[in-house]
């Protein structure tokens, strides 16, 4: 079988977002649709309060679903729905937003590290006005699997696939059908996980050296690959890494953004300002 296609390598940005918490975006914005199903994903990490104790005070949201993955620290979640949530150390919160919601997202500690990240993902046009929805999952409930050579894997959305293992994770969604794997190899191991062709690949790695099959150079923490709809995936490491696995079907739709909604059209995205400025917007 050939190989899946290396498409492009990015590197993210730093800038602040909510009230002042410094953070990393990886990609989002300008050519998002090179990532389709995916809109935005921001990498924060820090020991420093002052980038993240201002936190993200209410905003809204329409369009999307928002996905929070923590590695270390604890936030709470408070919405307009009446949802109160706790985020804490390998938890993962689900939010669809759909036709509306407004929350926030405030640290609930005034040290330490807080470190994780943030995922949008597009809804199709049918579910974009549909029900807004919330779930937080305890790090308990997310499936972490052993694989062979000591590579762990924490399956957070869609299935993952190695040789014959197969492990469900914690949110199922249809259409898009997104996977989000949190990988970890050990030095000198080497994974490969199956994905159906048609879904859209992108490697993040966030710590150590990742080698990809069929390339010349290694990739370093800090790099994102945009990989092509089809073919294998085979990754390895020399010295250790950990490393995102996002896959998804692209959606295929117009994508018109600004800044908290995401619709298919420019008269829909003045409809929701419209909505949220005259109190319609979570009606």
């Amino acid at each position: 079988m050939s190989l899946r296609e290396l498409l492009s390598v990015h590197t993210g940005r730093a800038t602040s977002d909510g009230a002042g918490v410094r953070l990393i975006r990886v990609f989002g914005g300008a050519g998002i649709e090179r990532f389709d199903p995916f809109l935005m994903l921001d990498e924060f990490g820090s020991d420093n309060p002052d980038e993240y104790i201002a936190g993200f005070p209410p905003h809204p949201h329409r369009g999307f679903e928002t996905v929070t993955y923590m590695l270390e620290g604890n936030m709470r979640h408070e919405d307009h729905l009446g949802n109160v949530g706790r985020l804490r150390s390998g938890g993962v919160q689900w939010m669809t937003a759909a036709r509306g919601i407004v929350h926030s997202e405030m640290p609930e500690q005034e040290h330490g590290r807080m470190r994780g990240f943030q995922l949008w993902l597009n809804l199709p046009a049918r579910d974009k006005l549909g029900e807004p929805g919330y779930r937080d999952f305890a790090p308990e409930e997310i499936p972490w699997v052993e694989l062979p050579g000591g590579v762990r894997a924490g399956v957070i959305a869609g299935q993952l696939r190695v040789g014959g293992i197969i492990e469900d994770g914690a949110v199922q969604r249809p259409v898009s059908e997104p996977q989000l794997v949190d990988l970890t190899l050990p030095a000198g191991a080497a994974v490969a996980p199956e994905l159906a062709d048609g879904l859209r690949a992108l490697l993040y790695v966030y710590e150590g050296e990742l080698i990809l099959e069929g390339q010349a150079q290694r990739f370093g923490a800090g790099q994102l690959l945009r990989l092509g709809d089809a073919g294998a995936l085979r990754l390895s490491t020399e010295h250790g890494a950990r490393v995102l696995l996002l896959a998804g079907r692209p959606l295929g739709e117009p994508i018109v953004q600004y800044g908290p909604f995401v619709m298919n059209t420019r008269e829909q995205i003045e409809q929701a300002l419209d909505d949220y400025r005259n109190g319609r917007f979570v009606a």
